[in-house]
């Protein structure tokens, strides 16, 4: 089985996934309410929820006759988590090139009407 990681970037790599969790980002939904904007079945929806729950980031509880989705905001925090680190490692990158580039000398041109 994959990593908690890899499950949630897989996850994530549908649109129609990634949309359903901008819009649980939103608010909590069901199922019927998911499937409203698509012109999918409400078990092709079900097949994206359950993608999404497996890699935890959608639970469905249940209240009285609804089982609504809800979106488990803290999955994120080890997105962040993941990327933050390589975005912290290319900007000392970039960071030590500025350094090198600045203490280059600057280029000398060849004056007009001399050879190269």
């Amino acid at each position: 089985m994959a990593d908690p990681l890899s499950r949630v970037f897989s996850a994530l790599a549908d649109p129609t996934r990634r949309d359903i969790v901008a819009r649980l980002a939103v608010a909590d939904a069901t199922v019927n309410e998911l499937a409203a904007p698509y012109d999918v079945t409400v078990q092709a929806v079900s097949k994206h929820l359950k993608v999404l729950e497996d890699a935890g980031l959608v639970s469905r509880s249940r209240e009285a006759q609804r089982r609504p989705v809800h979106l488990e905001a803290e999955v994120f925090d080890l997105m962040t988590k993941w990327i933050e680190r390589y975005r912290r490692q290319a900007e000392e990158r970039y960071r030590r090139l500025d350094d090198v580039l600045r203490d280059m000398p600057d280029a000398v041109l060849p004056q007009e009407g001399t050879a190269s």
